[in-house]
């Protein structure tokens, strides 16, 4: 059974992986002040009952947290074979793009999920802190993408930088012309973010001389589920893409 740890910057998503199948999984929240020893205990709290973990592999989009998660693995999973993805590991996945150390580590176990199990060319878009849109081309490459803010990130700022708006639960409206704030601003996050990524998927497939509705988008991430049954152009809904990406790497490597 092999542990695997995504940490994202506000959630990490933990899961418990099977012949390429997420036997379990758990969201807990991200705190970079979190010390390996602390990760130990809480990871086996989460294990206990659970079959023997036979390795490890983990991915972060925190440095200080990257830290940590290699000093757990290296003391506490030391007798089971483990793999950090991190720039300089195979991962089979060509990454084209001018810097590959700057891609967060996150999207790579994303798009090596999605290209194993959809193929190429195909699209991932994940709805966390922030929201993501890769691409991996029709080789079988990561190419990059677009980054914009998250859903709740957005929102969040909006309520603290106006004075009469505030934080709302991430519900889909009735309409989106509302008639009451707590539903504008359900209408403005949902139905505005869900026109947001179907344009940057539109203009990223045109670009690349696809066709919209042709190629694969595949959507992950906490927040996915409230964009999911709105869009157009996402084909699939994969909440535990980065575990199965993890998944991936670790067999490459092991």
């Amino acid at each position: 059974m092999l542990l695997a740890v995504a940490v994202e910057n506000t959630r990490t998503l933990v899961g418990l992986v099977y012949e390429g199948t997420v036997k379990r999984h758990w969201w807990v929240g991200t705190d970079p002040r979190r010390t390996a020893d602390e990760w130990a205990v809480l990871l086996g709290g989460l294990l206990t009952g659970e079959a023997p973990v036979s390795g490890v592999a983990v991915c972060s989009a925190v440095p200080h947290v990257l830290h940590e998660l290699r000093d757990l693995v290296s003391r506490y999973y030391g007798d089971v074979p483990g793999v950090v993805v991190e720039p300089g590991v195979k991962t089979g996945l060509p990454v084209l793009v001018d810097n590959p150390r700057e891609v967060g580590t996150d999207r790579i176990a994303n798009a090596l999920a999605a290209v194993n199990r959809f193929g190429s060319p195909c699209v991932v878009v994940d709805f966390g802190t922030a929201t993501t849109v890769d691409l991996v081309n029709s080789s079988g490459a990561f190419v990059g993408g677009a980054i914009a803010p998250g859903i709740e990130t957005a929102t969040d700022a909006l309520g603290a930088a106006a004075a009469q708006l505030r934080r709302v639960e991430l519900n889909r409206p009735r309409t989106a012309v509302a008639r009451n704030t707590v539903e504008a601003l359900q209408s403005g996050a949902i139905f505005g973010f869900t026109a947001l990524v179907d344009g940057l998927v539109t203009r990223i497939l045109v670009e690349q001389s696809l066709t919209p509705g042709s190629v694969p988008v595949i959507a992950t991430g906490a927040l996915a589920p409230v964009i999911v049954a709105e869009s157009t152009l996402i084909t699939h809904h994969e909440p535990y893409l980065p575990l199965l990406g993890l998944y991936q790497a670790y067999t490459r490597n092991h």
